[in-house]
């Protein structure tokens, strides 16, 4: 598909202070947005933020067709603008968009997109040595129509918001061991709005109990430990990082993959496997070493301090000599241009 993107600008807000803002509460000026009907994409558009106007019959009101991704553009130490990893981003998407039964956006038309969008609001990046411009892709059925159906009509959309730390200290989590996340078949490898918005009374549950977050459990079993809320979780016990493999109810996050090539290239030993809570606890109680954390584009790595297991609390190892922290390092140098990127990462802009 050949596509021409219009752009419209409009003059540029003055915002000094977005430090202080929560995460995602102010969106730059302008936005991407592509309509889809008829079997293609039309009307491919850089215009100015504004708010949408949709049929209360939209699909996406009833039945669920919405997906999204997360990414982030840096200002790098030499001045130029790098999104990281726009072709892993796309990929994810594309998974996501398959699975929910949602077309197709073609990889050169969401970079494009992207690159337009982030180019025009670059100045919107923080300087910061923690902060990064938050990019938003997504999409939802727009068909006007109750019944459900695949939708013929979609919006894709861009949108941008400057970000700093997702979490301001580290976390305390609880083992879930009564609702579930995802089940084998459904949608949980998709970054869909459903499994978001099935998190939310667990996650309130667990927030009302004293913690931050759940730790995810299989569906079948409640044993074996899958994602964290917002995040992939990972394990530092003995000098090996640990996490859970990717079965199709797990998100195969970017950051997470990242973080698993840099420990490799960092000779560390990486398994990729099922997790115990069992394995935990023994761990802890024999007086191991235990690092626990969330790597995600949006918390990046967000160590975990206490892990809650059934009427018992652990304590994890969050001394700043962790390995999360040496491999959080690795990847905040790579994506400000500091040490070479070995493995393509940077798209420059």
């Amino acid at each position: 598909m050949e596509h021409t993107i219009s752009v419209t600008t409009q003059a540029e807000r003055k915002v000094t202070d977005t430090k202080s803002v929560p995460f995602g509460k102010i969106p730059t000026e302008h936005m991407f947005v592509a309509e889809y009907k008829d079997k293609t994409w039309h009307n491919a558009q850089v215009v100015p933020f504004h708010d949408l106007t949709l049929s209360p019959l939209a699909l996406c009101f009833h039945y669920g067709q919405t997906i999204f991704e997360g990414m982030k553009a840096f200002k790098m130490q030499d001045g130029r603008v790098n999104v990281f990893r726009t072709e892993k981003h796309h990929e994810r998407f594309t998974k996501s968009l398959y699975r929910m039964c949602m077309p197709h956006v073609p990889k050169a038309l969401f970079t494009d997109a992207i690159k337009q969008l982030v180019k025009l609001d670059a100045d919107w990046i923080p300087r910061e040595d923690d902060g990064a411009l938050y990019i938003r892709p997504f999409m939802i059925a727009t068909e006007a129509r109750i019944g459900i159906k695949a939708s013929e009509e979609y919006l894709f959309m861009i949108v941008c918001s400057p970000a700093f730390h997702y979490y301001s200290k580290p976390l305390k989590v609880k083992i879930e061991t009564n609702y579930v996340r995802a089940v084998e078949g459904g949608t949980g490898l998709t970054k869909c709005g459903g499994n978001y918005g099935g998190a939310l009374f667990p996650t309130h549950l667990a927030q009302t109990a004293g913690y931050d977050q759940v730790l995810w459990t299989d569906a079948h079993t409640h044993e074996f430990i899958e994602e964290s809320g917002t995040m992939n979780a990972m394990f530092v016990i003995d000098g090996v990082l640990t996490t859970p493999e990717l079965t199709g109810t797990i998100l195969d996050g970017v950051t997470r993959n990242s973080l698993l090539t840099i420990a490799r290239d960092k000779g560390i030993k990486v398994e990729e496997r099922r997790i115990s809570y069992h394995e935990l606890v023994k761990a802890f109680e024999a007086g191991k070493k235990v690092e626990a954390f969330g790597a995600g584009t949006a918390a990046v790595v967000a160590p975990i301090e206490v892990i809650g297991i059934g009427h018992k609390e652990y304590k994890c190892y969050i001394e700043p000599d962790a390995v999360m922290y040496k491999l959080q390092k690795e990847l905040h140098d790579i994506r400000k241009g500091i040490i070479p990127d070995v493995h393509g990462w940077n798209d420059i802009i």
